[in-house]
């Protein structure tokens, strides 16, 4: 059984924003409950683990990518309700990064990847909160030497 699907609790995760020359890495989520919709990479926190350190983690394992974590962009809150039910929870810690190496493969985790210019995110179906981060992400990493 999926404890991430029908949780008792919300599930704390941490993604990243990876820019390299000019463009953000996005990938598209293979599994439930975000399947089929564009998002960052990233992944649930493991115990004993920084926040910074799990948005590393799960942007190699997920999509092969190295990056510098550079600062905390904001967090997300996506809940999936279902009936009077909730079937997802999740409070995700989003980090802005720059490539290092390694090009993005897909995996179990991302079905699709994809290097964008962050004003295009509205041709992609995205999770709800992925324009406005993105947007904050970008400003963001202008402005960092």
């Amino acid at each position: 059984m999926d404890d991430r699907l029908y949780p008792t609790r919300p599930i704390l995760a941490a993604s990243t924003a990876v820019f390299r020359d000019g463009r953000v890495l996005i990938a598209r989520r293979a599994r439930a409950p975000m399947a089929g919709v564009y998002s960052l990479p990233g992944g649930v926190v493991e115990i004993g683990e920084t926040l910074r350190e799990a948005a590393a983690r799960e942007l190699a394992e997920e999509v092969g990518v190295v990056a510098d974590i550079l600062a905390f962009i904001d967090h997300v809150e996506p809940i999936v309700r279902e009936g009077d039910g909730v079937r997802a929870h999740f409070v995700i810690a989003a980090f802005v990064g720059r490539w290092r190496r390694g090009e993005p493969h897909l995996s179990a985790e991302a079905d699709a990847v994809a290097w964008i210019d962050p004003k295009a995110i509205g041709d992609y179906r995205t999770t709800p909160e992925l324009p406005w981060i993105i947007a904050k992400a970008a400003a963001i990493e202008r402005s960092l030497p």
